[in-house]
């Protein structure tokens, strides 16, 4: 991109392009998506499974993207993990085909201090793009989300049954005040409807919908999802993609299929021997991450790795609205460069923990299975530790 500036354009052209973008869940949703649409190409008479690139190990900016398209020049379809701040560009050069918007919650606040001018670029993007804009598949939940698809040409809407609402209080339009149903008060049962009082911003009823352990397709087909990844949280992301899938062209029973091969996406969910412990690597990158992750972590002794580089982000304020107090009575080990701030929190939350700052050691001598949580720079080095 240095010898030639308009090289992403130009790797760009002529393929039928799949973007996903969110601030959780993008890479596994574009692991599900990709293994959808590449069982979709090995069918017998597809296009076959060299017809089919995607970044999907989660480098999602320009120079990842071009990467990723640079090494199969003659894929016709390209399935893009796109980083938030690189959707509006990928919008304007590639005029992708389908564009899975999934979340918007505070991540790496010292680059991104207000996620509502994410959502504000992105909604210009699309209406900038005019006839030429992408179906979009959008996440009916969040209400930034749907403010940003008010310049979207066409979109199909997934009621994905998202949990997490800090970071959707106020009206991205009007800055009242969301009203939020509850269960009792729901027309269909299941709750968390919101709508402003303000203005006419409101939850759009989805096209495709999460129940529990199913998914509804529009015709009201009832499917179960099946994965072999954990967390009610990827049940929604699987319904994004199922419905990015299918506007691709792809049946359902072959997405599904397809989607139920994924494991471990980058790592995620995967598990692996460090140090002569049993392992299993959980990523959480924000409040809304260790929310989801959290619960998942069922062994006696939890891991929480923790530090602030660039690629986490520098600003550790948010540690304090991650509710660890439901850590109380586990062994707890806080670990990572920045272990020490980890562990004021745990000390206000309650929770007996040790302070070992160095990951091997942090790692070494358990003799049962550990559940470890990371933010994003020390679950990569997990991962090369682990053979991952």
């Amino acid at each position: 991109m240095r010898l030639d500036p308009e090289a992403l354009a130009k790797l760009l052209a002529g393929r039928r392009i799949a973007s996903v973008s969110g601030t959780n869940g993008k890479t596994t949703t574009t692991h599900f998506l990709n293994a959808a649409v590449r069982a979709w190409a090995e069918r017998p008479g597809g296009a076959g499974v060299d017809a089919v690139v995607t970044n999907a190990d989660g480098a999602n900016l320009h120079y990842g993207i071009a990467s990723a398209l640079s090494a199969a020049p003659r894929a016709e379809l390209a399935i893009l993990e796109t980083d938030e701040r690189v959707v509006p560009d990928l919008v304007r050069l590639g005029r992708p085909e389908v564009l899975v918007l999934l979340n918007f919650s505070r991540d790496q606040l010292d680059r991104n201090h207000e996620i509502k001018r994410l959502a504000r670029d992105w909604r210009d993007a699309l209406a900038a793009a005019g006839d030429d804009a992408p179906l979009v598949v959008a996440n009916a939940d969040e209400p930034l989300i749907v403010w940003a698809c008010r310049g979207a040409r066409r979109v199909v809407w997934v009621d994905t049954e998202a949990t997490w609402q800090a970071d959707a209080v106020l009206c991205p339009e009007c800055g009242a005040m969301l009203r939020r149903t509850e269960p009792d008060d729901s027309p269909d049962g299941e709750g968390g409807d919101w709508s402003c009082p303000g203005c006419d911003l409101a939850q759009p009823s989805g096209d495709w919908q999460v129940r529990g352990e199913l998914i509804i397709a529009p015709d009201g087909t009832e499917l179960a999802a099946e994965l072999q990844v954990p967390g009610r949280f990827n049940i929604g992301n699987a319904a994004c993609a199922l419905a990015a899938a299918t506007a691709m062209g792809v049946d359902t029973a072959t997405a599904l299929a397809g989607m139920r091969t994924v494991t471990s996406p980058a790592g995620r969910f995967a598990t692996t021997t460090i140090a002569g412990s049993t392992v299993r690597l959980l990523l959480a990158k924000n409040p809304a991450g260790w929310a989801e992750s959290l619960p998942l972590a069922q062994t006696p002794t939890v891991v929480l790795a923790i530090n602030a580089a660039a690629a986490d982000g520098r600003d550790l304020s948010w540690l304090w609205d991650v509710e660890y107090e439901q850590l109380q009575g586990r062994t707890v080990i806080a670990t990572g460069p920045r272990a020490h701030d980890l562990a004021v929190r745990l000390l206000y939350a309650g929770v007996e923990h040790r302070c070992v700052p160095d990951l091997a050691e942090a790692l070494t001598g358990h003799p049962e299975p550990v559940d470890v949580i990371s933010t994003y720079t020390p679950f990569q080095r997990l991962r090369k530790m682990g053979g991952l």
